[in-house]
């Protein structure tokens, strides 16, 4: 899409978040005629009072007697479902339904470089990032790594790289999109309640290089259930990573990372633990080296990188014990692949909101948990689990009423890792605050 398909044209913004925010002001910039529609009342920021000023409409309800045929787009929040009926509407009218991504792409010139999959989009994005600003390449991160495209595209020019992580809802409104290098970590079964079926679920993440050219890259993992399928129908030109095997631009012989044939660096000098993390930085590294990143940029951000904050984020060791924020891990899946990370005694910290998860599923995983603290919904179940394992188990109130009960119970050499296997709504705001909790009482009582 260029800039000019939105200009004097009538478009509405369908949620008031930030995304939303960011859509209708950038619109407005592109010189569109802008309507915003919300489920509820509007708070009237100065952000508001600017648009407000300059024309845009706002109207406090999604009713879809508000949008007719003289509209040329709907731009809606990436998690309002297409099953609702203003979305429905628009379809009905044949008024293309975009994200606040299509928008802010319109208008950009640059590299794009783009990232989704199931599991590991930040992490490998925020290493990709890494690696090109150490190469000394201007690049910009954004979408749905917290920061709106629309928010940054305006200062960026035709040499700097835009670097996007892209959830599956948001690449369903992202129609046009053409990156010169494409990346899809991995896909699980995720996000069935909106999507309907795995086949819909594939379909939108296939939608990140459905219309690349044979000029551009397509980057996948070689272990991948999809990957044959997803090689076989895109035009783009094809690079994969492997942990299992040999022969891809990065792989891993178990001893050494691997790129183009070349034992960069041993596994052990890289900061970054656990076998999710190590399928991360074979995807980074190979994005890194397709955009011309050098060998010793790629070492020196993987010798320092200890991961994003909650997601299995290496924080300090203090008197030979390592801590870990995992709070990240809202469902199994997330904590089996945080306690498979370390062969050292772990003291594991789980609980949350309790939504009917079998959390017997995680017996396998306690090899090397020494012992268990339980809080939150889902306390007595991680207490009967314990139990099964014959591991010891106590029980406290939250997250951070286990910060003085693990440092009790851990001696040199441990881990002390929180990895909840529950989503935080139970007691928290978000995983976010959950985890800034645990890390703020872990400073406090270490006085650190």
């Amino acid at each position: 899409m260029k800039t000019q398909d939105f200009n004097n044209k009538k478009v509405m913004v369908f949620g008031w978040a930030r995304s939303g925010k960011a859509a209708a002001k950038r619109l407005v910039a592109l010189g569109s005629k802008v309507t915003v529609v919300n489920g509820g009342d509007f708070q009237e920021d100065s952000l508001y009072r600017q648009l407000l000023a300059e024309g845009v409409i706002f109207i406090a309800h999604d009713s879809p007697e508000s949008l007719d045929a003289s509209f040329a787009y709907l731009i809606k929040n990436p998690g309002i479902r297409y099953d609702t009926a203003l979305v429905e509407k628009a379809q009905s009218l044949d008024i293309p339904v975009l994200s606040e991504v299509e928008v802010a792409l319109s208008s950009f010139h640059g590299r794009l470089i783009t990232v989704t999959g199931s599991n590991g989009k930040t992490t490998t994005t925020s290493l990709i990032r890494d690696m090109l600003i150490a190469d000394g390449q201007s690049v910009i991160t954004a979408g749905n790594i917290g920061t709106p495209v629309s928010e940054v595209v305006d200062d960026l020019s035709a040499d700097d790289t835009l670097l996007l992580e892209l959830s599956s809802f948001q690449l369903m409104g992202l129609p046009d999109i053409q990156p010169d290098i494409a990346l899809i970590t991995n896909i699980f079964a995720n996000h069935l309640d909106y999507h309907g079926t795995r086949e819909n679920y594939v379909a939108a993440k296939f939608q990140i290089t459905k219309n690349q050219s044979s000029n551009q890259m397509l980057v996948l993992n070689a272990d991948g259930q999809d990957t044959s399928s997803f090689a076989a129908k895109t035009r783009a030109q094809v690079m994969t990573f492997s942990r299992k095997t040999i022969g891809s631009i990065s792989s891993t012989d178990g001893q050494d990372l691997i790129i183009d044939d070349n034992h960069l660096m041993a596994l052990t000098a890289i900061k970054l633990v656990g076998p999710h993390n190590l399928e991360n930085i074979l995807a980074a590294t190979t994005v890194a080296k397709l955009a011309g990143v050098g060998d010793q940029a790629i070492k020196q951000v993987l010798k320092i990188f200890g991961g994003v904050p909650h997601r299995l984020q290496y924080l300090f060791t203090d008197n030979g014990i390592q801590f870990y924020n995992d709070s990240k891990a809202t469902d199994i899946e997330a904590t089996q692949t945080a306690l498979n990370s370390f062969e050292q005694p772990t003291i594991w910290l789980g609980g949350g909101l309790d939504r009917g998860d079998d959390l017997m599923r995680l017996l396998p995983n306690l090899k090397h948990v020494k012992a268990v603290i339980a809080f939150g919904e889902t306390q007595q179940k991680i207490v009967a689990l314990a139990r099964e394992a014959h591991k010891p188990v106590i029980t406290v109130l939250d997250a951070e009423h286990a910060v003085p009960v693990a440092l009790q119970l851990a001696e040199s050499g441990d881990v002390v890792l929180l990895s909840p296997a529950a989503a935080s709504w139970d007691q928290y705001q978000s995983f976010e605050e959950r985890g800034d909790k645990y890390v703020a009482e872990l400073k406090k009582v270490l006085r650190l």
